[in-house]
């Protein structure tokens, strides 16, 4: 089972699933060898399962890898990966033209024939390489968000056959040309008749021919004529809409035989819309060799030659030749005169027995009261034998049946009208709840037969309420018919992803590649660094419906603010240390010095001038005062006055080292 997140060939890591078909599923997915996103298609297990299959649709895809224009969805890469075959493309965001169609209901005729003249771009590309599509739908349109139009899966419908078709791609049988709908051979024109199915579609909201089962749809591919689409669309013009009948001929060579061919009326019709030059023979045959008409001359030479007797020249004289020739004239004039003596027997035969027949009502009805019943009789004469004669089995019936009395004016009973022959125009019910639906419906025809299927995930309807309807609204199908209705189940809830600390444009990527529509906010966070997520809103593990908007929020890291420094001289410390912290400083190095100016416990110096802009958070130092510096006081030396005289200070060496130490008397270890 595909999960997101796994590896495929340890290449593509799938990201999401992105859609369904008939023979695969499409994943949106990110190849780590390139580092772009891709589309890769992974084949249903009960095709994986067919050899032939398989190679058939490699061989294919490979094929159209060489492929390149850009009206056409490339091809990267076809491989296998444990049992699952893949095919890997371009991926193109945007929108399929059937739910373009669905969302806007019918479009604007200029829109719809540039979108069918890009198609029809893609495909002359495709045919010059001699690849037909085979499933050309809207389904296979995809529009991008620039408006360029691309064609996707071209030439791998080729490996799909009949039973694939009718089993599972109920939505291609709408499409399919008379010959693809007969099995029979196709080319470059039933692309160009499903290119038509899809331009009527565009122009009037629905598909040309809707019925109960596939079965029935081909059918009326093969026998039936479409509505003119402008009958469904005033607004289309005489020119789109005989182009769209040229698509859509039975035959093929009543088409146009090439892409190019569509394309020159397409742009004309742009330029040109109510011109009457698009020419739609009525007889057209394409052979190998080209067809010559016959003069004038030549044709009465013709009809002359039929008239005059027919001479046998011969110039062989034998007789015996001669003889022959006559004989061979005699036998075929024996032929012919034998068949027509049989026709007129015949003929005298039918026109007695019808005589008969009338005669013997007439006498019934007009001569006689009582008689056997009108329907007896005519059963009595449909089963007598060969020649037209009853039985007397019969005859003895005749004589005893019930006898019934005819009034001229009595009214004949009405035949009850069976529902399935009764045709009734679908009404439309999205959008509708199931009660509302079920009235509408059965208003139009009370022997509609409602079919629910299970619930789906919608976008664009509530849940509860109808979201698909089958056969579609205006569709026309029997009284009796079988309507499938779909019920939404709302939005499809998925939980969002964390996306926290990533770069702002993988978050984005991540986020879109899930189906959420994303927009962003920058925040100052002096945790997470710039430029990284911070959070979404709503919250990583929430469950959110696609196309949700998310708000991403990214940081721009430390915000830098600016303050003006306060004045702090003359303060006490306590106070400088709360004046910076009110400010939204930092206190630096605190030192302390005396000065005389100011007492102690006050500032005296600050790093910063007074009402400088500084960033928030910027550390100022300080100085705070001591106060004045203290005076010291020396005692004064002795004079010699004070000691009777003057000392002989004039030291004596020998002296000097025999004087006692004052410490050694007193050190306690020496006694």
């Amino acid at each position: 089972m595909i999960k997101t997140g796994m590896y495929i060939s340890d290449r593509y890591e799938i990201i999401d699933k992105v859609g369904s078909g008939g023979m695969a599923d499409v994943y949106k997915a990110l190849c780590h060898r390139l580092n772009r996103y891709v589309a890769i298609k992974i084949l249903k297990p009960e095709f994986s399962t067919d050899a032939s299959f398989v190679q058939k649709f490699r061989a294919e895809a490979q094929s159209v890898a060489g492929l390149s224009h850009p009206n056409i969805v490339s091809v990267y890469d076809v491989g296998e990966d444990d049992g699952l075959y893949y095919i890997v493309m371009e991926l193109v965001e945007g929108i399929t033209l059937k739910r373009f169609i669905e969302k806007r209901k019918k479009l604007d005729v200029k829109e719809a024939v540039g979108i069918a003249i890009q198609i029809a771009m893609g495909m002359e590309a495709a045919h010059t390489h001699h690849i037909i599509h085979r499933d050309i739908k809207p389904q296979n349109i995809i529009i991008s968000r620039e408006g360029k139009v691309k064609v996707a899966d071209f030439g791998i419908a080729k490996a799909a056959t009949s039973n694939t078709i009718s089993q599972n791609a109920i939505g291609s049988v709408h499409y399919l040309s008379p010959e693809q709908a007969r099995g029979g051979y196709s080319d470059e024109r039933s692309d160009i008749y499903s290119l038509g199915v899809t331009l009527y579609e565009m122009l009037s909201g629905q598909v040309p021919f809707a019925g109960d089962n596939s079965v029935s749809v081909a059918l009326l591919h093969i026998q039936s004529e479409a509505v003119p689409v402008r009958e469904l669309n005033p607004d289309v013009p005489l020119s789109v809409d005989k182009i769209i009948q040229k698509c859509m001929q039975k035959k093929p060579e009543r088409r146009y035989q090439t892409a190019a061919e569509l394309i020159v009326d397409l742009k004309r019709s742009v330029l040109n819309p109510e011109g009457d030059y698009v020419n739609i023979a009525s007889n057209a045959v394409v052979t190998s060799s080209p067809t010559r008409n016959i003069t004038d001359e030549e044709l009465e030479s013709i009809k002359s030659a039929v008239k005059s007797p027919v001479t046998h020249v011969t110039y062989n004289n034998d007789r015996k030749t001669r003889k022959k020739v006559k004989r061979e004239k005699e036998e075929l004039d024996t032929i012919d005169s034998g068949l027509e003596k049989v026709l007129t027997i015949v003929s005298v035969l039918a026109a007695i027995a019808l005589l008969v027949f009338i005669f013997w009502i007439a006498k019934k009805i007009f001569f006689t009261d009582d008689g056997p019943e009108i329907g007896t009789i005519i059963d009595n004469i449909t089963n007598t034998g060969t020649s037209g004669t009853p039985t007397p089995t019969q005859i003895e019936e005749n004589k005893t049946g019930p006898n019934i009395k005819i009034n001229p004016t009595e009214e004949p009973t009405p035949v009850p009208t069976s529902a399935a022959s009764v045709l009734v125009e679908v009404p439309g019910v999205i959008n509708l709840t199931v009660e509302d639906a079920q009235k509408v419906l059965w208003a139009k025809s009370p022997d509609f037969q409602i079919k629910w299927s299970e619930e789906e995930y919608s976008e664009d309807v509530e849940k509860g309420r109808v979201c698909q309807q089958y056969p579609f609204e205006h569709a026309t199908v029997t009284a009796d018919a079988v309507i499938n209705l779909t019920i939404s189940a709302g939005a499809e809830m998925k939980e969002l992803k964390s996306v926290n600390g990533y770069d702002l444009a993988a978050a984005l990527s991540l986020l879109e590649a899930y189906g959420y529509q994303t927009t962003t906010l920058e925040d100052y966070d002096d945790n997470v660094p710039a430029g990284k997520v911070i959070r979404t809103d709503p919250e990583a593990g929430s469950l959110l419906p696609k196309e949700s908007v998310v708000v991403v929020h990214v940081s721009l890291g430390r915000e830098i603010k600016e303050v003006e420094c306060p004045y702090l001289v003359g303060l006490k410390q306590a106070k400088a240390e709360k004046a910076l912290e009110k400010a939204k400083l930092v206190k630096g190095e605190v030192t302390f010095e005396y000065n005389e100016s100011f007492n102690a416990g006050l500032v005296i110096f600050q790093s910063v001038e007074e009402g400088t802009s500084i960033e928030e958070g910027t550390s100022v130092s300080f100085v705070v005062s001591l106060g004045p510096e203290p005076v010291v006081t020396q005692e004064p030396e002795p004079t010699p006055d004070d000691i009777g005289g003057e000392p002989d200070i004039t030291p004596d060496p020998d002296d000097e080292d025999d004087e006692p130490d004052p410490d050694e008397d007193e050190d306690p270890e020496n006694g």
